[in-house]
């Protein structure tokens, strides 16, 4: 049973979630962060390219950004419980309380809450139902849920894993995830890769690199245990349908959603319907969600957390 009764409590050890924990410490709040995987890092520790968008950190990749997230929380002296998946969350009569996957007697207790869990790859709608790998197995394995051979679900280290050499591969998904791992297949030596989008929503500057004959816009059937879609056979199928919010252990707080199950935040605090409840990063559904916009977020919330407190002391 965890006695202490912090300030805060992320749940999440991404950029967003680093980003409001270090601000709570380096502000002279007590915040703790809960991580379910073993490393902190989040998406970024899954992703093995060069993130370019990011520009006060050039030429690093996902993997070398969450390195120095953990570097920033240990910096900060935030204490940090990884391996720490959340079953549920609970409010209390003056704080929230969040009690351990498995282990029913393993409670952290904080005045204020930050849901900074981000989100999970969509799967096909026959692998629905199988259980999200953890971290530790997407790091080792790359996908969210890979449920078949040959299905690679959602961008990541199993991608570059792959040996695509002389492989046929269909790429399924219409967004920037999907044309830009079509490209690196094509790159890597793939026999062929076609592209099945029911619509193509990607930026150009990728669509215009594939040919035109591989794009196949509109509706199309798979069989994912045949690994055929249209009838074609494929000796991989890699699935980018997106993204959807992991936030399934905070469903007793009622918090508003979105018509696609994200959570709904003011626009100038990150405040949830729940008072002093917070939501950051990806599991907002952000108009342009990157390491930078997570990051931004976290101060957001840590702001408002220390406002909220002040407020309390006056």
């Amino acid at each position: 049973m965890q006695a202490k009764k912090y300030d805060a409590m992320i749940i999440g050890g991404g950029p967003a979630g680093v980003s409001c924990a270090v601000w709570l410490a380096r502000l002279g709040l007590a915040p703790v962060l809960l991580e379910a995987g073993s490393r902190i890092g989040g998406l970024c520790r899954i992703n093995p390219f060069q993130d370019d968008w990011n520009a006060s950190l050039p030429g690093m990749t996902g993997m070398q950004v969450a390195d120095n997230l953990e570097l920033s929380l240990k910096q900060a002296g935030v204490p940090a419980l990884l391996s720490h998946a959340v079953e549920r969350v609970e409010h209390e009569d003056d704080c929230f309380a969040a009690t351990k996957a498995g282990e029913p007697g393993d409670v952290v207790r904080a005045t204020h809450l930050v849901l900074a869990t981000g989100v999970t790859a969509r799967r096909l709608p026959e692998m629905a139902a199988t259980p999200v790998m953890r971290f530790e197995e997407r790091s080792t394995l790359g996908s969210a849920a890979d449920a078949a051979p040959g299905v690679l679900v959602g961008p990541g280290v199993h991608i570059v894993a792959q040996d695509f050499k002389q492989k046929r591969v269909a790429v399924l998904g219409g967004g920037d995830n999907a044309f830009e791992n079509a490209l690196y297949a094509m790159q890597h030596g793939a026999a062929c890769v076609d592209v099945y989008a029911r619509s193509v929503r990607a930026q150009q500057q990728f669509v215009r690199q594939v040919p035109a004959e591989r794009v196949r816009e509109g509706a199309y059937r798979i069989d994912a245990q045949a690994r055929t879609v249209d009838g074609q056979h494929y000796d991989l199928i890699m699935v980018f349908y997106g993204w959807e919010p992991s936030t399934h252990f905070a469903d007793s707080l009622n918090l508003r959603r979105t018509a696609q199950g994200y959570i709904e935040t003011d626009s100038v605090m990150a405040q949830t319907s729940c008072p002093r409840v917070y939501a950051i990063g990806e599991v907002t559904q952000r108009q342009h969600p990157c390491v930078v916009t997570a990051l931004a977020d976290g101060i957001t919330a840590a702001k408002a957390i220390q406002a909220s407190i002040e407020r309390s002391a006056a």
